[in-house]
């Protein structure tokens, strides 16, 4: 199996770029923990921290496993041992089986799930409340932490969500977000349409009260015995798309705001106040639809994120391969999409794109040539490397398939968790990786050489 790293690079084997990485782990990680899968799982999300100690912080981590058929399909929650910066030896980072489990991950409770879990996302507001997307147009919210623990075999009748979001007319698999701002669920589907639900009136009596919701809605995939769960149907339905809608975000400041992208090739920008939107800006059809930008990518388009610290930036990645950043204050050109800058620094279709929590400047890109790329937009007209795309100045090759989601620790921000689906590799369902790069990367220059200069005066003092 051959794949090119990079536009310009030499093609290399997947298994001859793992071996130059992993020599490299000492060097370029500060902590880094592997963990090989029994299943591939399509999300992993960060949820809730539960303590600090010393050296140590433990955090609460989502999964999906994608079982085949021989066991149900699980939603896991996990409490994982994220070390400090500078506690983890070097030697120690890179002496890790890669057909082993990660001491630092353990399995704290499972969720029998209706279906493949496709994609997970935890409420802001309370990462203890999750929704999920299976193969179905419904949209499953959870209480993780009073979801009763199962034993996951073949029979065991499936978990009962807390409530059921409808609304969708087909399956809706994998677009869906929660909002930063208000407990507001938004969600796209094959049906083309973009869902938007309000949970503000059920959140607090999930698990309290299940069956205070009005109406029910059966499980898809369920059981024989047909468990029914509490449902309420969409606050709006948003138009616009020609195709399936593969992925939605809100906009961090304004639960009225969110954007979609899509097959189409489209990205879409909806408010749902319905015409506060300026005049000349709304479209004909729909007069939700602020603005809507045609030919946004040359190709489907995967992904979507939108900029938490500065507003006018977002993110899209796409099946040609980029990722492209629009400023929504001048989105097209000529009636076609005008990125501020293109970033070309895979070699296949981009899968997940998010900006740090920590830094604006910030995001990360993964694809299926099993890269996730770490970029600087600020960095895009400085000197770099000769082969180095504009802007690139981290790639974790970690991963020897398709890295299908990462998630930025919102607690620990240089900290990530990434999962790909590589189990012919590693004899498993697939690999989860928890990493943080060695801080000397992305601090500021000079303090980096003032830090260095003071280790050479340091190892000059202590020598014979």
């Amino acid at each position: 199996m051959k794949e090119t790293a990079t536009a310009g690079e030499m093609s290399i084997s997947v298994d001859e770029r793992y071996t130059q990485w992993k020599s490299l782990v000492p060097v370029l990680y500060d902590w880094l923990a592997n963990h090989n899968l029994v299943w591939p799982s399509l999300s992993c999300r960060w949820g809730p921290q539960l303590e600090q100690a010393t050296y140590k912080n433990r955090q609460r981590l989502y999964l999906s496993e994608q079982t085949d058929g021989s066991v149900p399909n699980t939603l896991v929650i996990a409490n994982c041992e994220v070390v400090k910066p500078r506690v983890a030896a070097a030697e120690h980072i890179a002496q890790f089986n890669e057909e082993a489990r990660s001491p630092f991950v353990k399995k704290f409770k499972t969720i029998i799930h209706p279906g493949e879990v496709n994609r997970i996302r935890e409420l802001p507001q309370n990462s203890k409340i999750v929704a999920t997307h299976t193969d179905s147009p419904d949209v499953l919210i959870w209480d993780v932490e009073t979801q009763p623990n199962r034993h996951a075999v073949l029979g065991t009748p499936e978990s009962r969500p807390d409530l059921i979001l409808t609304g969708h007319k087909d399956n809706a698999e994998f677009a869906l977000a929660m909002c930063p701002t208000e407990p507001l669920v938004l969600s796209g589907g094959k049906d083309k349409y973009v869902v938007l639900w309000s949970i503000q009136d059920h959140i607090s009596t999930l698990a309290a009260d299940p069956g205070s919701a009005k109406s029910t809605s059966k499980v898809a995939g369920g059981n024989d015995k047909h468990v029914e769960s509490p449902s309420i149907g969409a606050r709006g339905i948003y138009q616009g798309h020609n195709d399936t809608v593969e992925d939605v975000q809100f906009c961090p400041l304004s639960a009225q705001e969110f954007c979609s992208v899509g097959d189409d090739s489209c990205l879409i920008l909806w408010d749902a106040r319905y015409g506060t939107a300026p005049a000349i800006k709304r479209s004909p059809v729909s007069s939700s639809i602020l603005q809507l930008v045609e030919k946004a990518h040359n190709a489907d388009l995967h992904c979507v994120d939108w900029n938490p610290h500065d507003i006018n930036l977002i993110l899209t990645g796409s099946a040609d391969n980029t990722v492209r950043m629009f400023d929504r204050r001048k989105l097209t050109s000529g009636g076609i999409g005008s990125p501020i800058h293109t970033f070309e620094g895979h070699s296949a279709a981009v899968l997940c794109v998010q900006w740090s929590p920590d830094k604006a400047s910030i995001f990360g890109s993964s694809a299926e040539d099993g890269i996730l790329n770490l970029w600087n937009h600020e960095k895009i007209d400085k000197k770099q490397a000769p082969t180095a795309p504009p802007g690139l100045f981290f790639r974790h090759a970690g991963h020897r398939d398709k890295v299908v989601d990462f998630h930025w620790n919102a607690s620990d921000p240089w900290t990530i968790v990434s999962v790909s689906d590589d189990g012919e590799s590693t004899g498993g369902g697939g690999t989860l990786q928890i990493w943080r790069m060695i801080d000397l990367i992305y601090r500021n220059e000079d303090e980096v050489l003032a830090e260095l200069d003071n280790f050479k005066a340091h190892l000059a003092s202590c020598s014979p």
